[in-house]
C-alpha cells in the first residue's frame, strides 16, 4: 500500500509538470542556454547599423548555421550588401505556410554615449547589453531556434514552416520585407506570420500581461509650409512666415483628433482593466462614457503616454527650419509633422480637417503621397494562432493575460497584412521599471535581462508548435 502511495504521488507530480504531460516534443530548456546565448550574442557582434546596413554578414551567419543543420536557405539582395534570409521546412500542405521572422538591421549609436561597447553582446548584472538587443536580434534568435527546434525533434508539420531574417526594416523597408513581397512573394506566401511588436510586461519579477500586436498605426509624414514676404529684421510684418508657422504649429499640438477605438484597442482595454487596480480599471473601463473620457484622456496624456497614442490618429510636431540670419524676415518656414494613423482612417478627409485646423491660407498643407507602409486589416484575435499566443501565457504565466495591442510605431507586417496574411507581433519580458529607467529599443545601453531572452524563445516555441503540427 505504501509502495502504491508512492507511486501516484509521483504519477502525480510527473502529469503535474509541463514538461511531461503538456509537451509532446519536451526541451530541456535550461541545456539549450548556452546555444541560445552564442547565437545572440553572436548576432549582436554584427554590426549591422542601418545605414548603411550591412545585413547579409548576419544572413551569412545565419545561413551557415541553417546549413549544418540540414536546412536549406537562399539570401536574396535588391542591393550588394542587403542581404534577406530565407530558408524553409517543408510540411505535409494541408494547411497554409507560417513565417517567423525577425531583422538584422538595427539603427545607428552615438558611441560615446554607451557605457560598454555597443557590439560587443556584454553580460553584466543579469543583462545583455548591445545594439539590437532588444530591437530586434532577440527575435532573430528565438525563430532562429524555433526553426532548428522543430528540425531537430522530426515534428511533423502540416505547414510549411518559412524562417524570415530581413533588412531594411529600420529606414528603407524596401530592400527588405518590400522587395520580398514585390519579387519573392511565392517564397514566403502564407497564412500566418509573426515578429517583433507585442511584449511582455512584469511588475516586481511577475509577468502581467503578454500584448501581442495585431495591427499598427500609419506613418504618414505632412509639411506646414508658411509663406510671406522677405523683410528686414527691424520691421515687423503681418505676413512673417515664421509667425504663420509658429501659430499653426501650436493649434496642431493643443487639438489632437477626436478618440475612435476598434476592435484591437477596445478589447485591449476591455481586458487590461481584470489585471489591473481598481483605480485604473475605472479609467478602462469608462473611456467610451461621455462625461468622463476627457477627464480620462487628460490623465492619460500626462502620465500613460501610450495609451493617449492608442486613441486616436496623432499629430506631433518633430521638425522646424526657418531663416538663415537674426535680421532678415524669411519668405518661407516650414514644420514636419509625424502623423501616426489609425489603419482605417480616411487620409484626404484628415487633411482637410487639418487644414480647417490651422484656417491660415498662408499656411500649404503638403502631404507625403510616397513611400510609407500601407494599412492592413488588423489580425483576428479568433485565430488558431492568437489562440496559441494565449495558450502559451497559461502555460508559462497562468496569472497574467493576453492582450491584443495596437503598435504606435511601425513594423514589417504592415506590408504581410496588406497582402490579407494574418500577422502578431510579440517581444521579450519587460519590467515596468526597465520601461521608466531606459536602455529600450533604439536607445543607449540597450539591453535585454538574460533570462528574459530564454522566456523569449521558449514562448515563441510554444506558440508555434501546436500551429504547424497536429500531431500529439
Amino acid at each position: 500500500m505504501q509502495s502504491q502511495l508512492a507511486y501516484l504521488t509521483l504519477l502525480a507530480a510527473t502529469l503535474a509538470c509541463p514538461s511531461f504531460a503538456a509537451d509532446p516534443y519536451p526541451v530541456e530548456w535550461q541545456k539549450l542556454q548556452p546555444e541560445i546565448l552564442e547565437h545572440y550574442s553572436n548576432l549582436i557582434r554584427i554590426d549591422t547599423s542601418n545605414p548603411p546596413g550591412n545585413e547579409t554578414s548576419a544572413a551569412q551567419y545565419l545561413k551557415s548555421v541553417l546549413d549544418r543543420e540540414g536546412i536549406p536557405s537562399q539570401i536574396f539582395e535588391l542591393e550588394p550588401g542587403r542581404g534577406n534570409l530565407v530558408a524553409r521546412l517543408k510540411g505535409n500542405g494541408s494547411k497554409r505556410p507560417i513565417v517567423i521572422m525577425g531583422h538584422l538591421d538595427v539603427v545607428g549609436v552615438q558611441k560615446e554615449k554607451w557605457t560598454v561597447d555597443p557590439f560587443s553582446a556584454l553580460r553584466k548584472d543579469g543583462y545583455i547589453y548591445g545594439r539590437g538587443s532588444i530591437d530586434d536580434k532577440d527575435k532573430v534568435t528565438s525563430t532562429l531556434m524555433t526553426l532548428l527546434l522543430l528540425k531537430r525533434l522530426k515534428v511533423p508539420l502540416d505547414r510549411d514552416v518559412i524562417f524570415v531574417a530581413e533588412a531594411g526594416e529600420e529606414g528603407d523597408s524596401r530592400l527588405g520585407i518590400g522587395f520580398l513581397v514585390n519579387q519573392h512573394w511565392d517564397d514566403i506566401a502564407c497564412e500566418f506570420a509573426i515578429t517583433e511588436g507585442g511584449s511582455a510586461m512584469s511588475r516586481d519579477g511577475k509577468v502581467r500581461t503578454i500584448e501581442i500586436a495585431t495591427t499598427e498605426k500609419v506613418p504618414r509624414g505632412v509639411r506646414l509650409v508658411a509663406h510671406g514676404a522677405a523683410g528686414h529684421g527691424s520691421r515687423p510684418r503681418l505676413d512673417n512666415a515664421v509667425a504663420h508657422l509658429a501659430t499653426a504649429v501650436a493649434k496642431v499640438a493643443a487639438n489632437q483628433p477626436p478618440m475612435r477605438l476598434n476592435d484591437t484597442t477596445r478589447t485591449y482595454f476591455e481586458r487590461l482593466a481584470t489585471v489591473s487596480t481598481p483605480e485604473q480599471a475605472d479609467r478602462y473601463n469608462h473611456l467610451t462614457d461621455p462625461s468622463r473620457a476627457p477627464a480620462i484622456e487628460a490623465y492619460f496624456a500626462e502620465h500613460e503616454l501610450g495609451h493617449y497614442s492608442i486613441l486616436r490618429t496623432s499629430v506631433v510636431p518633430t521638425i522646424l527650419k526657418a531663416g538663415f540670419r537674426s535680421n532678415v524676415i524669411p519668405s518661407e518656414a516650414e514644420a514636419t509633422l509625424d502623423i501616426r494613423a489609425l489603419p482605417d482612417e480616411n487620409m484626404p478627409r484628415f487633411y482637410e480637417w487639418l487644414k480647417k485646423l490651422i484656417n491660415d491660407p498662408a499656411v500649404e498643407v503638403v502631404s507625403n503621397r510616397g513611400g510609407g507602409r500601407e494599412p492592413g486589416a488588423p489580425s483576428r484575435i479568433d485565430s488558431v494562432m492568437f489562440r496559441a499566443f494565449e495558450a502559451a501565457q497559461k502555460t508559462m504565466y497562468p496569472g497574467a493575460i493576453t492582450l491584443p495591442t495596437m503598435l504606435t510605431g511601425a513594423t514589417d507586417n504592415a506590408q504581410l497584412r496588406a497582402k490579407g496574411v494574418q500577422a502578431y507581433g510579440f517581444g521579450p519580458i519587460i519590467d515596468e521599471k526597465e520601461v521608466a529607467g531606459g536602455g529600450g529599443a533604439h536607445g543607449d545601453d540597450e539591453r535585454l535581462r538574460e533570462s528574459s531572452l530564454y522566456s523569449e524563445v521558449e514562448f515563441i516555441w510554444r506558440s508555434v508548435l501546436p500551429v504547424v503540427s497536429s500531431a500529439r
